[in-house]
């Protein structure tokens, strides 16, 4: 075992902080999500939006990158990309990812597997108009996932934009600009407990139900 090996391998944190039983969880996961949600707010959660977003190509290799969420619906989670960026293409050709919350001050895990389908225009619309201007400009000048020679390529495309709409107050959402919605088929929600017997509630749908169960650490 080398030197580094054994310094990862030392690494042990014990959480001791909460539990979680199913009699704990609501009866809807999108309505326990929102509970946990809250409390990662409540709590100062560094990056409480951030989720690990996986997707897989048409040959089944996955791919992951931490994204941010916009919304939370009474039928899923939204986020917002470029339709032409390697997760746009996967999840048009594949509509199914799963995504991760990870929130270690409160020593929670939240996993959601679902299906993917692009939110409505309009939806799309109004959340790129109350985005920062820059984050619209960088919207249409970025050709994201695509090759770039140098920085410099990119601020050059940046440039052109904002030359553009110099006079516009307004600047319209870009047709390769938009929302994903992911509907849940399983989600679990897993708390830290000591000794790493984690307590790990699962949601699954059934039709119009959903099945709760716990699941071994």
């Amino acid at each position: 075992m080398s030197i580094l090996h054994k310094e990862i391998a030392s690494i042990r944190q014990d959480y001791a902080l909460s539990s979680l039983s199913e009699s704990d969880v609501l009866p809807d996961p999108i309505h326990q999500f929102s509970k946990w949600f809250q409390e990662a707010m409540t709590s100062e959660v560094t990056e409480p939006t951030a989720m690990v977003l996986s997707t897989c190509d048409q040959q089944g290799r996955p791919s992951s990158r931490v994204v941010l969420l916009k919304d939370i619906k009474p039928e899923g989670l939204s986020f917002f990309t470029n339709y032409e960026s390697r997760k746009g293409q996967e999840l048009l050709a594949n509509p199914y990812a799963s995504v991760l919350f990870f929130w270690p001050e409160l020593q929670r895990q939240v996993r959601i597997e679902a299906q993917v389908e692009r939110l409505a225009a309009l939806d799309s619309d109004a959340y790129f108009a109350i985005r920062p201007r820059g984050s619209q400009i960088g919207a249409i000048a970025s050709p994201q996932s695509r090759l770039l020679k140098d920085r410099m390529e990119l601020e050059n495309l940046v440039k052109e934009v904002e030359d553009r709409f110099t006079n516009e107050q307004h600047i319209p959402r870009p047709i390769h600009w938009g929302g994903f919605l992911l509907s849940p088929t399983r989600v679990e929600f897993w708390q830290g407990r000591s000794s790493r017997l984690h307590d790990r509630v699962v949601y699954e749908k059934q039709e119009s139900t959903w099945k709760i169960m716990r699941i071994a650490p």
